[in-house]
């Protein structure tokens, strides 16, 4: 759900206290349309803020369609000085999120041509603002949204281990969950992905690690069943393929959120 608050602030943003530019009376139509492939997402937050300003959504497209150049993704109809309003934010969501959406199918399909069951994950690497959007743009791509917030997980970072030690800080924070509450532990060496495992993690993030070495960990947990192996650090679209190899159940991109071109997308009126 988009909360009102959250349209609101994008409207201010971008209308201002005197919005001349708009000032035009009657009715009109309006659709987006995309100017070149890709996948869509972002049409909740679209739907919002057009709804908001009281202009109808008459047709939109599910989250995840795959999209051709020329497609229509959104078509309203209302006053036109509300529509005109709405136009900039609207495009700008959609084109990021079905940015991003685009760039986390690539990755989902690059995986796939040598591992079915390895999954393409995001990180908290995200919008101020716009983590919402953005981590449904990457499951309308196919992805996993990783941890939304620092509540639905608790990760053991280097800066932990430095502090109190691997098993210690694993002991630590184990003492502080619910039983709901999985336990990830960040590891740079091999040898250190066991440790963790044996301490009590529920998943070993192998960090910065190469393909090798990823493969290298995930033979290391093989005797830990139910310890689930992530791969994070750098991870390019390109580097995909060689590390769904190693046997890793999770690979996680920043690059999916921080790093996804906009979608181009052009929202005409009167048609």
């Amino acid at each position: 759900m988009i909360e009102t608050t959250q349209v609101e602030r994008w409207l201010r943003e971008d209308i201002g206290h005197h919005d001349v530019t708009n000032q035009v009376p009657g009715k009109t139509t309006g659709r987006l349309v995309a100017k070149e492939p890709g996948v869509a997402a972002g049409l909740e937050a679209a739907t919002a803020v057009f709804e908001y300003l009281g202009v109808d959504v008459l047709e939109t497209l599910e989250p995840g369609t795959t999209l051709e150049s020329g497609e229509e993704v959104l078509r309203v109809e209302g006053s036109a000085r509300e529509v005109l309003r709405g136009e900039r934010v609207a495009v700008n969501l959609v084109g990021h999120a079905s940015g991003v959406a685009t760039r986390t199918r690539a990755a989902v399909d690059a995986a796939s041509t040598v591992a079915d069951d390895v999954r393409i994950a995001a990180t908290r690497k995200t919008t101020p603002g716009l983590r919402g959007v953005e981590k449904r743009a990457v499951v309308a791509g196919g992805g996993d949204t990783h941890r939304l917030d620092l509540s639905h997980m608790v990760m053991v970072k280097d800066n932990h281990i430095t502090e109190l030690g691997l098993e210690e800080a694993i002991s630590h924070f184990q003492g502080r969950t619910s039983f709901a509450t999985k336990v990830e532990v960040e590891v740079e060496t091999v040898a250190d992905a066991p440790k963790a495992a044996a301490a009590g993690a529920d998943i070993v993030l192998l960090d910065n690690m190469t393909p090798a070495e990823t493969r290298d960990a995930v033979s290391a947990l093989a005797e830990y069943e139910s310890v689930l192996s992530e791969a994070s650090g750098g991870i390019t679209l390109e580097d995909v393929p060689e590390y769904a190899t190693t046997g890793v159940d999770v690979i996680s991109m920043g690059s999916l959120t921080h790093s996804a071109p906009s979608l181009d997308l052009s929202f005409r009126t009167g048609d």
